[in-house]
C-alpha cells in the first residue's frame, strides 16, 4: 500500500482555499488506497517558535524511511534547516499554493528575506507540486526547474446552477477571507463609484484573520456610505454558503494575487459570471467568455466593468451562459486526487 504524510500548520479544517485543497486531496488519496497520515504542526508557521520547530523535528524523526512526506508551503520555509537531515531517507515533496514572498503587504526587506528562504527550502526537496501553471512559472524565479514541478489543479464539487431572484436588486457575492491580498478595499472603492446603480454586495469570509484590516474596511464602508448595501457575513460553512451562491447575479473579487482561485471555480460550477482581476493565476482559472477581468488594484477599471454589467443584464446573461458551459470542464476532486497520486509516484527515487 503506498503511503504519504502531510505536514500542515494549524487546523486542516480551516475554511480557506489552501486548507480545503489539502483536506480534499488527501481524503481522495485515502479513497484511492493510499495510507494517509496528516500531522498538524504548530500554527506559528511560517515563522515557527522554537517549540514548534522541535515538534516538527520529532514528527520527521518518527516518519518511517522511504515514505512520501508532503510539506504544505505554509510550513516549508520554517522547516528549511531540517530538510537536509531527512532528505536521504524520505521523499520530500513541497506543496506550493503560491509563493509566500508574493503575499500582499510585505515590505521589501521582508519579501526579499522570504524569497531567499523559499528558494533554499525548494532546493532541499525532491519534488514540487503546485496548483496552477502560473505558480509553476512563478517558481522559475526561485530557481526551480520546470521538470521538478507537477501541476495539480484543485477539483470542484458538483453544484446546482444558480437561481437568481427575478426582479430583485442584482446580488453581488464575494467569497474570501478579509485579508490584504484579497483586495476588498479596492472592491469597496469601486462600488463607491456605483452608488447610483441598484445592487447589493454580500461578503462571506473570515473577519478574524487580520482584525486591524477588517476595522479599516468597516470604516471605509461607512466613509463610502455603503453600510446599507454591503453585508459582511463572516466565515460560513459550505452548506450555509450555498444559498448565497444560488441567488448571486455576479461573483466579484479584487485579489492582488491568486495561486489558483478556488472560489472562482466554485462560482463557475454554479454558472455565475465573474468580475475580478488579472492577479496571479486568475486568468488561467476564469475563462474570458464568462468574466470581466481588470488589472489588480485599479478601482476605476473594476467600477467600469461592474457598472457595464449592472447596466446591461443581457450581457450578464451571456456571461452566465458561458460560465454554465465552463463548469463542464472543471476537474472533480477524485480526478485531482488521482493526478496528485501520479505526481507522488513520479517523485519516488
Amino acid at each position: 500500500m503506498p503511503a504519504v504524510d502531510l505536514l500542515v500548520p494549524g487546523d486542516i479544517t480551516t475554511l480557506t482555499g489552501g486548507y480545503i485543497y489539502d483536506r480534499k486531496i488527501f481524503a481522495g488519496l485515502a479513497q484511492l488506497g493510499w495510507q494517509v497520515r496528516v500531522t498538524a504542526l504548530d500554527d506559528s508557521f511560517p515563522t515557527p517558535t522554537q517549540s514548534a520547530l522541535e515538534g516538527a523535528a520529532r514528527a520527521l524523526v518518527a516518519t518511517p524511511d522511504g515514505r512520501n512526506v508532503v510539506i504544505d508551503g505554509l510550513a516549508l520555509t520554517g522547516l528549511r534547516e531540517l530538510l537536509p537531515l531527512h532528505r536521504a531517507r524520505l521523499r520530500l515533496v513541497a506543496l506550493i499554493h503560491h509563493p509566500l514572498a508574493y503575499e500582499t503587504g510585505l515590505d521589501a526587506a521582508h519579501a526579499e528575506r522570504l524569497h531567499g528562504e523559499e528558494r533554499t527550502a525548494l532546493e532541499r526537496v525532491d519534488k514540487v507540486i503546485v496548483t496552477s501553471d502560473w505558480t509553476k512559472r512563478a517558481l522559475e524565479d526561485f530557481g526551480v526547474a520546470a521538470d521538478r514541478v507537477a501541476v495539480v489543479e484543485p477539483g470542484t464539487d458538483p453544484a446546482p446552477l444558480r437561481q437568481p431572484l427575478t426582479g430583485a436588486s442584482p446580488e453581488l457575492l464575494c467569497v474570501a477571507s478579509l485579508t490584504a491580498r484579497k483586495g476588498h478595499a479596492v472592491l469597496f472603492d469601486a462600488l463607491g463609484r456605483l452608488r447610483d446603480r441598484d445592487w447589493h454586495l454580500t461578503c462571506a469570509g473570515s473577519l478574524t484573520r487580520e482584525p486591524a484590516l477588517v476595522a479599516r474596511l468597516q470604516a471605509r464602508i461607512d466613509r463610502l456610505r455603503l453600510r446599507e448595501r454591503v453585508t459582511l457575513l463572516g466565515e460560513l460553512p459550505p452548506e450555509a454558503l450555498e444559498s448565497y451562491y444560488g441567488r448571486a447575479d455576479l461573483f466579484v473579487l479584487a485579489s492582488y494575487m491568486e495561486g489558483y482561485g478556488m472560489a472562482y471555480a466554485e462560482a463557475l460550477a454554479r454558472g455565475i459570471p465573474i468580475v475580478a482581476t488579472l492577479g496571479g493565476a486568475v486568468a488561467g482559472t476564469v475563462p474570458p467568455a464568462a468574466s470581466r477581468l481588470v488589472a489588480p488594484g485599479d478601482a476605476a477599471a473594476l467600477a467600469a466593468a461592474l457598472g457595464d454589467l449592472l447596466d446591461h443584464p443581457e450581457v450578464r446573461a451571456e456571461l452566465a451562459r458561458a460560465a454554465a458551459a465552463a463548469r463542464r470542464s472543471l476537474p472533480t476532486w477524485p480526478v485531482a486526487s488521482a493526478r496528485f497520486a501520479r505526481a507522488l509516484e513520479g517523485s519516488q527515487r
